[in-house]
């Protein structure tokens, strides 16, 4: 299995837990959202070590990290990919229930006034996407590389000689 099918089916099932916390109406937890980083980073630890077993332990750590790291890009640019979809067709009233919550979340701590929790909230509203596609591409990719780490160090590798491949 390729890293790319590995990443596709990531991203469906991080997709597939997303659709039914918004339906479920956890999205807006603070907690849910690390769901999604837990599935990527298992995923990628298993993608790693599968990778390591289908070609019998010989291959070196910078290959099993390279085929995790590749596997976690798949998964991230099919998951900005949705998040664009979601959020301008599909869910068009999550964005602003974001901000909703955002403000509630915010009045709760008592730290800022009514006036600075508006301006803080309009700066959020005019970078949402570059805060977005940030987030998405930085957080993923950061546990995608960790997870990468941690898989090719987990994986059985068999040392391979370089001079045992000579032709004779």
């Amino acid at each position: 299995m390729s890293h790319q099918i590995k990443g596709l089916l990531v991203a469906l099932i991080i997709i597939i837990i997303g659709i039914g916390g918004y339906f479920g109406g956890l999205a807006y937890e603070s907690w849910f959202g690390w769901i999604s980083f837990g599935v990527l980073v298992l995923s990628v630890i298993w993608g790693v070590v599968y990778y390591a077993q289908q070609l019998d332990g010989r291959v070196s750590f910078g290959d099993l990290f390279v085929h995790g790291f590749k596997m976690s890009i798949v998964t991230v640019l099919i998951l900005l990919i949705y998040t664009v979809i979601a959020v301008t067709l599909l869910f068009p009233e999550m964005r602003e229930k974001g901000m909703e919550i955002a403000r509630q979340r915010l009045e709760e701590q008592g730290k800022l006034t009514s006036d600075q929790i508006d301006q803080t909230l309009g700066v959020v509203k005019n970078f949402f996407w570059p805060i977005t596609i940030g987030t998405i591409l930085l957080g993923n990719l950061i546990f995608g590389c960790i997870a990468s780490l941690i898989g090719a160090a987990v994986a059985k590798k068999k040392p391979v000689n370089s001079l045992d491949q000579l032709p004779v």
